[in-house]
């Protein structure tokens, strides 16, 4: 082990989250924040989202809201370098081995009194692998409590089944709670003061609440496998050749066997007409048997 202890790592085996409180300076969270600030300017005067700025739906070119950076460590240095910073790799190699290779990056944010919401799923229903070293490590920018907007999971739910996330026979991006014979109150919040960093597990099944406090609720995830996790056939995950793929490696070496375990999958086909981040996939689950944690 790097950092962590055997009871950590026990821990998130058997639940499928940790948080770690105090592990990123706060110098590399103000710079988080400046740029922040600096994504939030280039919105204004947006009237649609794009490559680069997911936009709240009351987003005004005005009054610009912004609810996800996309790929932040493509157009962020700050990003870029904390990504591959000892900071967030040394935990992942503690959990994932020494060969990591990334999967994708992205700034959520969740403005105080309207941030909006991230109804219930798994992130393996986007992007099914040979096997499930897989994981998400979430920067906390701004200090998150329960009235925030923290992230939420079902712990232990990584150890069971990959839910139906399609409705009417379309990919949703969502689930059915009731269907999946979970209960809400058996969920745990993800909070701790900023620089603390969260780890959730690829099949644990989690979502966010509207922000209704005064306080912002920013975070950065930062997503990764072990890199002889291959992506299935289907899967959401971006493939354009081994060479593109194993530019993507974030330690280690690359690999071409995949390493192929008994994991449940569920392909994320077929998707739905206009598909985009999750707000968007979700979208077109609303109302029709997904649930929003609250």
């Amino acid at each position: 082990m790097e950092v962590l202890s055997e009871t950590q790592v026990r821990d998130y085996r058997e639940t499928g989250y940790l948080v770690l409180e105090g592990r990123v300076p706060e110098a590399t969270i103000q710079a988080l924040r400046d740029e922040i600030a600096r994504f939030e300017e280039e919105a204004r005067g947006m009237t649609a989202s794009n490559a680069r700025l997911d936009l709240e739906d009351s987003h005004r070119p005005d009054a610009p809201r912004v609810r996800r950076i996309k790929r932040p460590d493509l157009i962020s240095p700050v990003v870029r370098e904390l990504l591959r910073s000892d900071v967030i790799l040394a935990p992942a190699r503690d959990l994932l081995g020494a060969d990591i290779r990334l999967h994708t990056t992205k700034l959520n944010m969740k403005k105080a009194g309207y941030g909006a919401a991230i109804a219930w799923h798994q992130d393996f229903a986007f992007y099914p692998h040979t096997n499930d070293d897989v994981l998400a490590i979430g920067v906390i920018i701004d200090d998150i409590g329960p009235d925030n907007g923290p992230l939420m999971v079902f712990p232990g739910s990584h150890r069971g089944p990959v839910h139906d996330h399609h409705v009417d026979g379309v990919f949703a991006g969502a689930m059915d709670l009731g269907a999946a014979g979970l209960d809400p109150k058996d969920a745990a919040m993800l909070t701790g003061p900023a620089g603390s960093l969260t780890i959730h597990h690829a099949r644990i099944v989690h979502g966010s609440a509207l922000n209704r406090s005064d306080r912002d609720r920013r975070l950065l995830f930062l997503e990764m496998m072990a890199a002889d996790a291959f992506p299935i056939m289907g899967s959401m995950t971006p493939f354009d050749g081994i060479e593109s793929y194993n530019e993507r490696m974030l330690c280690g070496r690359p690999t071409l066997t995949p390493r192929l375990a008994e994991v449940p999958v569920r392909i994320p086909q077929p998707q739905p007409a206009q598909a985009g981040s999750i707000y968007e996939i979700q979208s077109h689950a609303a109302g029709r048997g997904s649930e929003t944690p609250s």
